[in-house]
């Protein structure tokens, strides 16, 4: 059974850090590609990383560039999402979706992340 699950979700001042993590269970992570996609209050899913199968190959959305980074753990067959310099406007419910043949076909319950002093 297949199963995505985050976690690290917090309220954080501007500027500040996180580490949400997805735990994967079911399947192997690094053999599919994974995706980070967000909610922010009214807007509708934003794609913000990804992670190629088998590989390192990793693609950001221009608006986390060079502040979020993507990766794996495959020893514990989790992904991650390392986040610096967080703003305001990345303020969203956080969801790890699974890359299937033509679709996302497995996705977390989300996690929150606030960004408020």
């Amino acid at each position: 059974q297949v199963q995505l699950v985050e976690s690290g979700g917090v309220l954080v001042q501007p500027g500040g850090s996180l580490r949400l993590s997805c735990a994967a269970s079911g399947f192997t992570l690094r053999t599919y590609g994974m995706f980070w996609v967000r909610q922010a209050p009214g807007k509708g899913l934003e794609w913000i990383s990804s992670i190629s199968a088998e590989s390192e190959t990793t693609h950001h959305a221009d608006a986390v560039k060079g502040r979020f980074a993507i990766s794996r753990d495959n020893a514990d067959n989790t992904l991650l999402l390392q986040m610096n310099r967080l703003q305001s406007e990345d303020t969203a419910v956080y969801y790890c979706a699974r890359g299937g043949n033509t679709h996302l076909d497995y996705w977390g319950q989300g996690t929150q992340v606030t960004v408020s002093s």
